[in-house]
């Protein structure tokens, strides 16, 4: 027992100092520093999964059922659960938007997922599960790979160091093709074992001379194994597709550390060459990703842009609906650029995609808003109108024309100063509206029209008595008498067409001054002249006026013509004071009794004013 025990000793003590000799520093170093990045690269290549509808994420998804390599799914998934998001999100903007311009409430709002989101939703929780189950179950596998190993490295200590026969050499090999074929451990297990196992190999080499040839035989073959391993390396280099070569190049690293040792003296330059191939091609795949990564970046400061742009306008204000419509085609159109950019750094992806929408959803709460307030007011019009429907239908068949017309014309003023009404109504308010007012102008036009044609009577008539009263006046046969019947007829008529009116009225004054003028003998032609004069002007639409004028006129005279002859009766009883005043005294009483008459003219004029008025 202490002879074991010592043994143990002396090998573990062996094991440490073989694992300073065989230990590859570099290959271990440099397969630790890219293992988890190449593994980190999809296989699916780069997918701009932000331009794929939700059918065809779902199917991408699908997709995934099938591959175990979780990582590689892991990454894939998450870039399509963040586009999924997206749609969903829009989607349920959307569905709100229709809701409440539906008159919804928000929160009565409920958004119903499609049969992609549930098909989604299943696929994402059964890709957990499975990712759940096998990496327990490859935690469990590496436990048991341990063991395994650990009984194999029992068993070469015991061949290392019991008696050679004919059998060990197989036996070694087997355990080796065991060792190869046991399987992956936990990483903290990894380098002691490779040490131990290393270390195992050289001893029972060390121990049996006798094999030494087998020996270098089988360095010979693994060194030309690992250099096909290196050719294999080189050619990926060539390869288009960087992720199958990154993923077959894995495969190659395994390979390379599972194969046997190889001559001493070509062991760094087989390293060396090795290492070069797969740097080159892990250079390859950095610049791929440097340039992915660049056309993210670049993809992520155009859509940061969008961003912007919609942020400014997200709390747009207007009273115009013109306006509201204009803005929204911008917004639209923003929308279409944001949606053919390409993917952006998935640590950005949902910040940026937040801010789009919080921008492009406040916008159209806005607009909401401003359409629920103008439905409001549009209700509030309809109701006015309908009012002014009501009073022009209570109007529309009273004939006091002008009257009437007026107050028609207010209304239809005050309807064109109202605003709209609701879509389905403005119509048919118009129409009813238009049907009040038709009806009343129709009638009035036709009132007119029969109007016009007794004035077109009414002109010819008027025409006719100054062709009389021009014919009199040539023959010199008339009398006042006829005069005055003539003159009366003439006022007794009704009106004339607008146009014809002054020059009818004009033809009709030179007439009857021509009438006066061909008699002879007039008493008292002055009167006789006041007299039709009146008469004249009581057959004007504007008599009445333009006699109150005259009576104030004659007024204004009369007191005039009193007040000079106070002036003149003043100076007269001056003069008869003075002497030497007889010439100036017969002057004022000549201008006295002048004024006198004048006075006595006027009154008798006011006195016929007023009689005939």
């Amino acid at each position: 027992m202490e002879n074991e025990k010592e043994l143990q000793v002396e090998l573990d003590k062996s094991v440490m100092d073989s694992t300073l000799e065989i230990k590859p520093v570099e290959e271990v170093d440099f397969l630790t520093a890219h293992d988890e990045e190449s593994e980190s690269i999809a296989e699916t290549g780069h997918v701009d999964f932000a331009t794929l509808s939700k059918q065809e994420l779902v199917d991408n998804s699908k997709e995934l059922l099938t591959r175990n390599d979780f990582k590689n799914v892991d990454a894939v998934m998450r870039e399509i659960k963040s586009a999924i998001d997206s749609i969903r999100e829009k989607e349920r903007s959307e569905a709100l938007l229709k809701f409440k311009a539906d008159n919804g409430i928000e929160e009565d709002f409920e958004f119903k997922h499609d049969e992609f989101d549930h098909t989604f939703d299943s696929i994402y929780k059964a890709l957990r599960d499975k990712k759940h189950q096998f990496f327990k179950n490859q935690e469990d596998q590496k436990s048991e790979n341990l063991k395994k190993k650990l009984e194999i490295l029992e068993k070469l200590r015991a061949l290392s160091d019991g008696e050679d026969s004919e059998h060990s050499f197989h036996q070694f090999k087997e355990l080796q093709a065991s060792w190869k074929n046991s399987g992956q451990v936990a990483p903290a297990h990894v380098k002691t074992l490779w040490a131990n196992y290393s270390a195992l190999i050289d001893r029972f080499y060390d121990n049996r001379s006798i094999y030494f040839e087998l020996k270098e035989l089988d360095r010979k073959k693994n060194l030309e194994l690992k250099n096909e391993l290196c050719a294999r390396a080189e050619r990926l280099l060539n390869g288009e597709k960087i992720q199958e070569a990154i993923k077959e190049l894995n495969e190659l690293h395994n390979e390379f550390k599972h194969l046997g040792a190889v001559p001493r003296e070509e062991k760094e330059t087989l390293w060396s060459r090795f290492k070069a191939a797969s740097d080159a091609l892990y250079e390859r795949r950095d610049n791929y990703v440097k340039k992915l990564n660049e056309e993210l970046q670049l993809n992520l400061n155009v859509k940061l842009k969008l961003v912007e742009e919609l942020e400014l306008v997200a709390g747009f204000q207007s009273d115009r609906i013109k306006d509201w419509n204009t803005k929204t085609q911008e917004i639209i159109e923003l929308q279409k650029k944001w949606e053919s950019i390409g993917s952006i750094p998935r640590a950005r992806m949902k910040d940026v995609n937040k801010r789009f929408w919080v921008a492009f959803k406040s916008f159209f709460n806005g607009k909401n808003a401003f359409f629920k307030k103008l439905d409001g007011e549009r209700e509030k019009n309809l109701q006015l109108k309908n009012e002014i429907v009501k009073k022009a239908n209570t109007i529309k068949d009273n004939l006091d024309w002008e009257k009437t017309a007026n107050e028609l014309k207010e209304l239809q003023r005050q309807w064109k100063e109202l605003g709209p009404v609701p879509e389905k109504f403005r119509e048919s308010v118009f129409q009813e509206f238009k049907k009040a007012c038709d009806h009343f102008f129709e009638q009035r036009r036709d009132q007119f029209e029969k109007a016009d044609k007794e004035q077109e009577g009414n002109l010819l008539k008027k025409k006719a008595i100054c062709e009389t009263l021009e014919t009199v006046a040539e023959s010199k046969t008339g009398s006042i008498d006829q005069l005055r019947n003539l003159q009366q007829e003439f006022n007794n008529l009704g009106f004339v067409p607008k146009a014809a009116m002054n020059s009818i009225r004009n033809r009709f004054s030179d007439a009857v001054n021509k009438f006066l003028s061909s008699i002879d003998n007039i008493e008292n032609r002055e009167k006789v002249m006041l007299e039709v004069q009146i008469n004249n002007l009581r057959g004007d639409p504007q008599g009445e006026r333009k006699l109150m004028q005259k009576e104030q006129t004659i007024k204004k005279q009369v007191l005039t013509v009193e007040n000079d002859i106070a002036v003149l009766r003043n100076n007269l009883e001056f003069f008869g004071r003075s002497k030497n005043a007889d010439k100036y005294k017969e002057e004022f009483a000549k201008k006295l009794d002048e004024a006198n008459d004048h006075l006595i003219q006027l009154k008798s004029q006011l006195k016929l004013l007023k009689t005939v008025s």
